[in-house]
């Protein structure tokens, strides 16, 4: 009759180095997936939605400056993206951008910051003369309105009048200096960008003329 072999120390402690090597796997299969990285609850792992992200701040750029008509048209973009998170943003924001601009179509302005408001909202949608009476308007009503006078500026500049845009230009910055760091950023002094006198006004202390 065969012996029956008992099993060695070595043998033994081989067993228990690979049920315990079983059971570590068994662990990390039980493991919660690492969560992908978010955003404001909105998971940036697909690049399709990196990319909605992206055109969804820059609309957001565009609302704050209340531009309302191609910050409605960039978030009308975001609606139509993957992510269900920023779709659903964007279309709250796509309303509130239609009730800013509908209105101001249709009411009658009175104070200077109604006439300045539908100015601007006439601005986006390319109602140059529109916008031009309003802001007038908003002007006459408060000379001393820094913004109405930066409006006016951004408005020349978008109907090609160099002079009447560096003279509002000017006076916004004298009424309020930050004007001036704006103007460096805004696409809508792009008219003036090799205008010398436009560089001396936004750069003055390049030659030691600051204000």
């Amino acid at each position: 009759m065969a012996k029956v072999r008992k099993p060695t120390r070595a043998s033994s402690s081989h067993a228990k180095s690979a049920s315990h090597s079983r059971a570590k796997l068994q662990k990390k299969k039980n493991l919660p997936a690492a969560h992908p990285h978010q955003r404001g609850g909105v998971e940036l792992v697909d690049p399709r939605v990196q990319a909605q992200l992206k055109i969804y701040d820059e609309a957001l750029a565009l609302f704050r400056q209340q531009k309302f008509a191609r910050a409605k048209q960039e978030l009308e973009k975001v609606v139509e993206g993957p992510s269900k998170e920023l779709a659903d943003r964007a279309r709250m924001h796509v309303k509130i951008a239609e009730q800013r601009m509908k209105p101001l179509h249709d009411q009658n302005p009175r104070t200077a910051d109604e006439h300045y408001q539908r100015g601007v909202a006439m601005m986006n949608v390319g109602r140059w003369d529109d916008a031009r009476e309003s802001l007038d308007k908003a002007r006459r009503a408060a000379p001393k309105a820094d913004h109405i006078h930066y409006a006016l500026a951004a408005l020349d500049c978008l109907t090609g009048e160099a002079d009447s845009a560096m003279a509002n230009l000017k006076v916004a910055i004298q009424l309020k200096s930050e004007n001036r760091y704006h103007a460096r950023n805004d696409e809508d002094f792009a008219f003036l960008q090799e205008d010398p006198r436009f560089t001396e006004l936004l750069y003055p202390e390049k030659d030691g003329t600051a204000g």
